[in-house]
């Protein structure tokens, strides 16, 4: 069989990878600590699971629009307008099954041949994925650990060119759990609107902003109309396996996006959309009492990880990832990562996973129980001081 050379060019995520090869460890009965999913160990509310139900018994099981059910989409823009102050209405609104199709069909509706996609390094790797599979140019934009993996404004403007037609943004960021400062978000802002290049601004962590108050691009003057905010469920609601997310962008772009909708999957379940109204609608105290239990665990971790030999951290601000520097261990980090899967027993992420920027640090999910991750930092520990290089 010959495949399309398209295909070459289409990358992975490597924590479903990992993931394999640690499911593979445990059923030959090694014991294995998963550090490497971003997934929360929570389950879905159960307030939740019961307005799904619901849905289904009263016939929710049938086509719905491309672009999502209206009263779901409305209910959308109402929140994200109160809450981040974008300006929008349910005709800005598209609802799919993940938060991953947003950036594939924004990346489909914009993109030419050549055009050029700025995007953070290290960042979600889908990114330039999707770049590179249109033979769009992807440039990555270094983000360094001195600068508490800010993004350099100064770098931004020097690789801004003409065929510039996306920056993408993710804030809290994965894999370091940064969080864009507010000065910097108005500098993107300022030089979107001066050198007239769109926003794909990836928000899917907002919620579990530990220090500061999340800002939208979108909600920044005349940038409502240049940035597709990209959020869903997965995270927030503990609903990854729902398949639920939406785009939130200017009404041309939500009819394109919705024609890609039609062309690929049809809709997004309808039942599963009232499961999404529902958690929206419903009290939020199990979401913060988990992002509470996220900040706990981060706590520990830090401090676990900073005491390591070889070993220091950044303080994320966000998300549940921790991004530690691994220099000083002497080990490169698929190295290393690789050792404490097979050796040690903890699976996490080595950061070049992350892109080329990525040498040097490891990505640790800290979506697991406190037990578990003391259990994981007492065996990293151990292998290093057997181990060290």
């Amino acid at each position: 069989m010959t495949f399309a050379q398209r295909m070459s060019r289409l990358g992975t995520e490597t924590a479903f990878e990992v993931l394999a090869r640690a499911r593979t460890l445990e059923a030959q009965g090694k014991k294995v600590v998963h550090l490497e999913i971003g997934e929360p160990d929570f389950d879905t509310p159960r307030f939740i699971r019961a307005a799904a139900a619901r849905a289904l018994e009263e016939g929710f099981t049938h086509y719905g629009p491309s672009a999502g059910l209206p009263e779901f989409r409305k209910v959308i823009a109402e929140r994200w307008k109160a809450e981040r102050g974008i300006p929008c209405d349910a005709d800005n609104v598209v609802v799919t099954p993940g938060a991953k199709p947003i950036m594939f069909f924004t990346m489909l509706a914009l993109l030419e041949e050549g055009d050029e996609v700025l995007y953070p390094n290290p960042g979600f790797p889908i990114y330039e994925s999707v770049a590179n599979f249109l033979n769009a140019r992807a440039v990555p934009l270094h983000l360094r650990e001195q600068n508490e993996f800010d993004l350099d404004l100064h770098e931004l403007e020097k690789k801004v060119t003409g065929r510039t037609k996306l920056l993408i943004i993710n804030s809290p960021h994965n894999p370091s759990g940064a969080a864009l400062k507010p000065e910097t978000v108005e500098g993107i802002a300022a030089l979107a609107r001066k050198h007239r290049f769109y926003i794909l601004s990836d928000e899917i962590y907002a919620h579990m902003q530990y220090e500061g108050r999340h800002l939208s691009i979108a909600s920044l003057p005349g940038m409502a109309e240049r940035t597709i905010v990209l959020d869903g469920f997965s995270k927030t609601y503990a609903m990854t396996g729902w398949r639920l997310g939406f785009g939130i962008m200017e009404k041309a772009l939500a009819v394109h996006v919705a024609r890609l909708m039609t062309n690929s999957n049809s809709c997004t379940a309808t039942f599963v959309q009232k499961a999404g109204q529902a958690a929206l609608e419903g009290s939020q105290d199990e979401v913060r009492a988990m992002v509470e239990e996220f900040r706990q665990r981060r706590d520990t971790i830090l401090k676990g990880l900073n005491a390591l030999p070889g070993v220091r951290c950044f303080k994320p601000r966000g998300a549940f990832y921790v991004f530690p520097n691994i220099t000083g261990t002497g080990y490169k980090s698929a190295e290393l990562a690789n050792q404490l899967l097979n050796e040690a027993g903890v699976a996490c992420l080595s950061g070049t996973a992350f892109g080329a920027f990525g040498e040097g640090f490891l990505r640790l999910s800290y979506a697991n129980s406190q037990e578990n991750i003391r259990t994981a930092l007492h065996s990293i520990g151990e292998f290093l001081s057997v181990r060290a290089k």
